[in-house]
């Protein structure tokens, strides 16, 4: 009897991720079917398996396109956060004022609001800077969407990095932009990998932003994604297989980097 808590544990947990993983199953078997198979009543478990999704996805919607939007935004996003977040949480960090938490609980605070709520001011300036349907557009939001999160994982880490390594380096002689270049960086390298990555993951699946100030030019997976509904309906085959193939990429990047992602969120940053 004195194992039955564990053994409750260990069912509701298993439970738990049948029911999280059960959506992703069903989305792979659809992308499998045809389109009247998608819709079939009672749903078809056992059918005959087609790529013809899959390569109208490729030929027809130019998925590499979107794919490569993806990336660019992503990666550009995330590398020109970093640039930013990590001199803000070093200041934050070894450089605190009175203000220094009442600004921190701002940053964060802006994530509290819906981004509807900034739709209108953010596409009339997109608008008018001529950057509706851009790239680099498109990586500033992203960018500006992630940075609060990033300054605040960045200054979770850079705060437990002892100061006596820092007044042992100020005692040579290290300037600050020495003190941030050649001790800060190295010793918060596992910081900067962590939220390097969980931000990545956030601008690829960014989707609200993508749909909004995007179209042709420079539309993401999102936009592919949502190019699958029309006003006669959902092609749920073909809407089964862009999702798959948008998310696969990111699903095996998290794989070889869940210890990573699970550290960022895990310490102590997202609280």
């Amino acid at each position: 009897m004195k194992h039955l808590p564990l053994v409750i544990r260990s069912i509701a947990a298993w439970a738990i991720t049948l029911l999280i993983f059960f959506p992703l199953f069903w989305l792979f078997l659809t992308s499998f079917k045809t389109e009247l198979q998608a819709i079939s009543v009672p749903p078809l478990l056992t059918f005959t398996p087609t790529f013809e999704n899959f390569v109208e996805v490729q030929v027809r919607s130019d998925y590499m396109l979107y794919a490569k939007n993806s990336f660019i935004t992503s990666v550009l996003s995330t590398v020109l956060g970093l640039l930013i977040a990590a001199p803000a949480a070093y200041s934050m960090a070894f450089f605190r004022t009175r203000k220094t938490r009442d600004l921190l609980l701002w940053m964060l605070s802006t994530k509290m609001m819906p981004a509807v709520g900034a739709l209108v001011p953010v596409y009339v300036m997109a608008q008018s800077s001529g950057l509706l349907d851009t790239l680099t557009g498109l990586t500033i939001v992203f960018t500006m969407s992630n940075l609060p999160i990033m300054v605040w994982m960045l200054y979770s880490y850079f705060k437990d990095i002892p100061h006596d390594i820092l007044e042992a380096a100020r005692m040579d002689g290290a300037g600050i932009w020495n003190e941030f270049r050649y001790v800060i960086l190295p010793l918060g390298m596992g910081g900067l990998a962590s939220t390097g990555l969980l931000c990545l993951v956030l601008s690829w699946n960014e989707a609200f932003w993508s749909l909004n100030l995007s179209a042709a030019k420079a539309g993401t997976l999102a936009a592919l994604i949502a190019s699958y509904s029309s006003p006669e309906g959902l092609f749920w085959a073909k809407l089964s297989a862009a999702s798959l193939l948008a998310i696969a990429p990111i699903i095996v990047f998290g794989w070889f980097s869940q210890k990573q992602l699970v550290q960022g969120l895990t310490f102590g940053a997202v609280k």
